[in-house]
C-alpha cells in the first residue's frame, strides 16, 4: 500500500514556521532535555515523517515532539503501529484571517485541553525545550524590527508570542526556572510589542505594552528584560517630547545591577541619557554622558553573555547613531555630520531600518549647514520602502522637504527633491 501523506504535520510546520531541518533540531533538544542524550534526527527524518514512510516515531522522539508542539502525536497525524490511518484526524480547516493571533497560541491551548482532560496519564512537563522554541522565533522578531521597523504586523506578531508564552504556563507541570523563563520570555516579546509601537509612533498602545512588559518583567526577576524595558520607556517619553519623564525612565534601567555587572549595559543607558539630554538642550550634559558612554563600551568585554536584543544593534555605530541623535536637536551640526559619517561607516547591513534613519538625520545636518545638493542627494538614498512605510522616517523626511523648500526655494535641489518624492507617490 502507498504511504499517506501526512498533511496535518505539514500544516502544523507551516503555521509554526518550521522547515524540516529547524523541526528536527527542536525534536533533538528536547530528546536532550528528556534523556540526557541530543537526538539523532536530521531534516530527512522529518521529511519521512511527512511523506508518511514513518508513520509512529519511536517513544522518545514521540514524547520529545510532544514537548516541541504542545500537541500529542496523534493530534500531529501520526498514527500508532496496529491502527488504521483511517483514524488520524482531519488537517484543520483554514482559519479567517481575524483568527490569525489566536492560531499562534492553538497547540498550547489543545495541550493544556489535552492535560485536564480525563483519562490522561499525566500533565505535560514544560522545559526549557519549550523556552528555547520561544528564543528562537523572538531572534526571527529582533531580526523583523530591524530590516522594517515599526510595522503593525511586527507588533501584534510579538504580542501574539508574548500570550503564548503565558499559555504554556499554564500548560502543565514545569520547574521555577522554565516558569521564571516563561515569564523573562513573555516579558521580551511585549517589549517589542512595545517599541514596534514607538518606532511606528502608535504611543498609547506602546504604553499598553510596557505595562504589561513590566509586570511580566518583575515576575521573572530578569534583570538583562527589565533594563530593555525601561530603557525603551525613556526613548519613548524623549519621542513624544518628555525629556523629565525620559530621564526618570531611563534613570530607572541604569540603576539596576545589571549596569554595574556589564558595561555595555552601562554604556547604552549613558548613551540614551545623551540623546535624552540634547533633547532637553542640556549641553554640558549631554557631552558627559557620551563621554561616559564611550569609556564604558571600551571597558566591555566581547566575550562576555549578553542577550540577543542587545548584541543584535548595540555597538560602536548605535553610540554614534544616539549622538547624532542628540547633536542634531542641540543644532551642533558639524558635530552631528561627524556622527553621522562614523554611524553608516560601520553600520552592521542587518540594520535596515537604522541607516535609513541615520542617512536621514545626515541630510538634516547637511542642509542646516546650507549644503542644500549635498543634502538633497544624501536624502535621496533613503530606500523608498523606509521612506514610505516607516513612520519615523516619512516624518523626518517630510520634515527634510520643508525645510529644504523654506531655505532655497527655487534651487535645483528643490525641484530634484520633488521629482524625487513623486516617485514615491507612483510606486506606492
Amino acid at each position: 500500500m502507498d504511504a499517506i501523506r501526512n498533511t496535518v504535520l505539514e500544516a502544523w510546520m507551516n503555521e509554526h514556521g518550521y522547515s524540516s531541518n529547524s523541526l528536527a533540531d527542536a525534536v533533538n533538544g528536547a530528546v536532550a532535555d528528556l534523556t540526557g542524550r541530543i537526538g539523532g534526527l536530521d531534516g530527512s527524518s522529518v521529511r519521512a515523517w511527512k511523506a508518511g514512510r514513518v508513520t509512529w516515531p519511536k517513544s522518545a522522539t514521540r514524547k520529545a515532539l510532544e514537548a516541541v508542539t504542545g500537541l500529542p502525536p496523534v493530534a500531529l497525524g501520526f498514527v500508532p503501529r496496529g491502527r488504521s490511518s483511517s483514524l488520524s484526524p482531519a488537517p484543520p480547516q483554514q482559519k479567517e484571517p481575524d483568527m490569525k493571533r489566536r492560531t499562534l497560541v492553538g497547540g498550547i491551548a489543545a495541550a493544556a485541553a489535552a492535560a485536564a482532560a480525563p483519562g490522561t496519564a499525566s500533565p505535560r512537563r514544560i522545559g526549557m525545550s519549550d523556552v528555547n522554541r520561544l528564543n528562537k522565533r523572538f531572534a526571527e522578531i529582533i531580526a523583523n524590527d530591524h530590516r522594517h521597523g515599526g510595522q503593525l504586523r511586527i507588533e501584534e506578531q510579538a504580542a501574539a508570542l508574548a500570550e503564548e508564552a503565558l499559555n504554556l504556563q499554564n500548560a502543565g507541570s514545569a520547574t521555577q526556572r522554565v516558569r521564571n523563563s516563561l515569564y523573562a520570555s513573555g516579558a521580551a516579546f511585549r517589549s517589542s510589542a512595545m517599541w514596534a509601537a514607538i518606532d511606528g509612533r502608535r504611543y498609547d498602545v506602546a504604553k499598553a505594552h510596557m505595562r504589561e512588559a513590566q509586570a511580566l518583567a518583575e515576575m521573572s526577576g530578569d534583570q538583562a528584560i527589565k533594563f530593555r524595558i525601561w530603557s525603551h520607556a525613556g526613548t519613548m517619553y524623549r519621542h513624544m517630547g518628555r525629556p523629565a519623564d525620559a530621564i526618570a525612565a531611563n534613570d530607572v534601567a541604569r540603576n539596576l545591577h545589571i549596569t554595574r555587572r556589564d558595561p555595555l549595559f552601562a554604556s547604552l543607558g549613558l548613551a540614551r541619557q545623551g540623546a535624552i539630554h540634547g533633547t532637553a538642550q542640556n549641553r554640558t550634559e549631554t557631552r558627559r554622558a557620551f563621554e561616559h558612554a564611550q569609556d564604558a563600551m571600551l571597558r566591555a568585554d566581547p566575550a562576555d553573555s549578553r542577550p540577543v536584543w542587545l548584541l543584535a544593534f548595540y555597538d560602536q555605530a548605535e553610540l554614534d547613531s544616539l549622538a547624532l541623535s542628540a547633536y542634531l536637536a542641540l543644532g551642533e551640526y558639524p558635530t552631528a555630520e561627524y556622527h553621522a559619517h562614523r554611524c553608516l561607516a560601520s553600520r552592521r547591513p542587518h540594520m535596515v531600518r537604522s541607516r535609513a534613519i541615520t542617512t536621514t538625520r545626515l541630510a538634516h545636518a547637511l542642509l542646516a549647514q546650507g549644503a542644500a545638493d549635498a543634502a538633497t542627494a544624501t536624502a535621496m538614498k533613503v530606500p523608498a520602502d523606509a521612506a514610505t512605510r516607516h513612520a519615523r522616517v516619512s516624518r523626518m523626511l517630510q520634515e527634510f522637504g520643508a525645510a529644504l523648500r523654506a531655505t532655497a526655494p527655487h534651487s535645483t535641489a528643490v525641484q530634484n527633491w520633488t521629482d524625487h518624492t513623486t516617485t514615491w507617490r507612483t510606486a506606492a
